[in-house]
C-alpha cells in the first residue's frame, strides 16, 4: 500500500501564527499518527500579511531592504522582494503601512497614510521592475490610496492650492493634480491582490467595514466615509471613473480603487491569483487528500478567502478536502458542505479567545494527529 499524499495548504490564523508555522504544526501532527503519509506543505495567502513572503520565498526571490515612512511618517526599515530576475516586484503593503508597525493604542486612521507603500513602490520602479505585485493586506489606513498616489508625484489640492496629506482632510479636496505623477507606473503591470470585494463607500465601504479594526470611533467612520466620498467625486469629475463602483476597491481602505483610478490597476482574487503564481496546480495533482484552513471558516471565507481557493481547486479534481480552524460554523452549511469534506474546530474545550490563540499551534498538532489516526482506517 502506498502512502497517503497529504497536501497541506493552510492560510495564516490571523493574531495567531503564519502560514508556514500552521502547516508545519499539521505536518507534525500527522507524522505523530498512525497514518503512512507523505506531506506536501503549501502555505497560501489571498492578499493579507505574508502572502507577499510566500510568493518571494516560492520563488526563491531576493529581498531588499528600505528605508521608508510608516503610517505616521516616522522613518523604518522595510523591505519588498525582487523575483524573475528583477522585472517582478513583490511588495506586501503591511510591512509599511501595516496594523503590525503602530501600537494598539495608537491607531488612528483619520491620520494613518499609505506613503511608505508608494516609497516601496517608488524604489521597486528604479529598480527596471515590469511587473508589481502589491499584497495589501493587514493595514492600518483608510486613505483610499492617497498616500501611495502621493509618494508618486500626485497631489491633492484645496480650492486655495495646499497640499492635502491625511484621510481627515480630504473633505476640503478641491483638485487632484496627476501632472507629477511617475510615469513609470502606467508602463508597469501592477496587480493588486484582494481579499475582500467591499467597494469604496456605504455601508459595506472600506470606512465601515474596516475603520473600526483600524481604530476609528463612530464618528471617525463617518469622517472617513466622507473623506472618501469627496475623493471619489473629484476623482470622477476629473477621470470619468467612478471610484465607488470598482470591484474590490475598498480593500485595504480603499487603496484598490485609488489605484485602480490613477495607475491602472487590475484588483484581483487574491487566492486565485496566489495560487496560479505559485503553481498549485502542479501540487494538487500529486495529492490523495488536502488540508486547508484559517482561523475561522464560515459563510465570509466563501467570498474569496484562502481556505475557498483551495478547496474550490481541489474539487476541480474531485480530492476530499478537510478544513481546520479556531472557529467553525455550529449549524451545517451547505456551501461550505459543498467544498470542505469535513470541518474541525481545533480548541481543546471552552476557552478565551486570547487562550486559544495561545495554544494555536498545540491545538493544531493534537487535531491533526487524531485525524491522522481517522484517516489511517480510511487508507489503510
Amino acid at each position: 500500500m502506498k502512502p497517503t499524499r497529504v497536501l497541506i495548504a493552510p492560510n495564516a490564523f490571523k493574531h495567531s501564527l503564519n502560514a508556514m508555522d500552521i502547516a508545519n504544526a499539521i505536518q507534525k501532527g500527522l507524522t505523530q499518527s498512525k497514518l503512512d503519509c507523505v506531506c506536501e506543505c503549501f502555505p497560501v495567502g489571498d492578499g493579507g500579511d505574508g502572502t507577499g513572503e510566500l510568493m518571494i520565498k516560492k520563488y526563491d526571490g531576493l529581498l531588499m531592504s528600505a528605508t521608508v515612512h510608516d503610517p505616521f511618517d516616522q522613518q523604518i526599515t522595510s523591505s519588498f522582494g525582487l523575483i524573475n530576475n528583477g522585472e517582478t516586484a513583490i511588495i506586501e503593503m503591511a510591512n509599511a503601512s501595516g496594523l503590525q508597525l503602530v501600537k494598539s493604542d495608537e491607531l488612528n486612521p483619520l491620520r494613518a497614510t499609505s506613503f511608505g507603500t508608494g516609497e516601496l513602490i517608488k524604489l521597486a520602479l528604479d529598480k527596471g521592475v515590469k511587473e508589481i505585485i502589491l499584497a495589501i493586506g493587514g493595514s492600518a489606513t483608510v486613505d483610499g490610496g492617497t498616500g501611495i498616489l502621493r509618494a508618486l508625484g500626485i497631489r491633492f489640492l484645496t480650492a486655495d492650492g495646499i497640499n492635502l496629506i491625511t484621510p481627515e482632510s480630504l473633505t476640503e479636496l478641491a483638485m487632484i493634480d496627476s501632472s507629477g505623477l511617475d510615469q513609470r507606473i502606467l508602463a508597469c503591470e501592477v496587480n493588486i491582490l484582494c481579499d475582500v470585494d467591499n467597494t469604496l463607500l456605504g455601508e459595506q465601504g472600506s470606512a465601515a467595514v474596516f475603520g473600526p479594526q483600524k481604530g476609528a470611533t463612530p464618528e471617525g467612520v463617518k469622517k472617513l466615509d466622507a473623506s472618501l466620498s469627496r475623493f471619489a467625486e473629484v476623482a470622477f469629475k476629473q477621470t470619468g471613473i467612478d471610484m465607488a463602483r470598482v470591484k474590490h476597491g475598498g480593500a485595504a481602505g480603499g487603496v484598490g480603487a485609488g489605484l485602480h483610478t490613477f495607475c491602472q490597476a487590475k484588483l484581483v482574487n487574491g487566492i486565485d491569483f496566489f495560487l496560479q503564481f505559485t503553481g498549485f496546480d502542479n501540487a494538487l495533482d500529486k495529492a490523495d487528500i488536502v488540508i486547508t484552513g484559517e482561523g475561522s471558516i464560515d459563510e465570509q471565507t466563501l467570498h474569496g478567502k484562502g481556505p475557498f481557493g483551495v478547496a474550490f481547486q481541489a474539487k476541480q479534481k474531485n480530492l476530499p478536502v478537510i478544513g481546520l480552524a479556531g472557529k467553525i460554523p455550529l449549524e451545517q452549511n451547505e456551501k461550505l458542505n459543498h467544498y470542505f469534506d469535513v470541518l474541525l474546530a481545533i480548541g481543546n474545550g471552552p476557552t478565551d479567545i486570547a487562550t486559544a490563540m495561545q495554544y494555536t499551534k498545540e491545538n493544531l498538532i493534537r487535531t491533526a494527529w487524531q485525524l491522522g489516526d481517522l484517516l489511517s482506517l480510511k487508507f489503510r
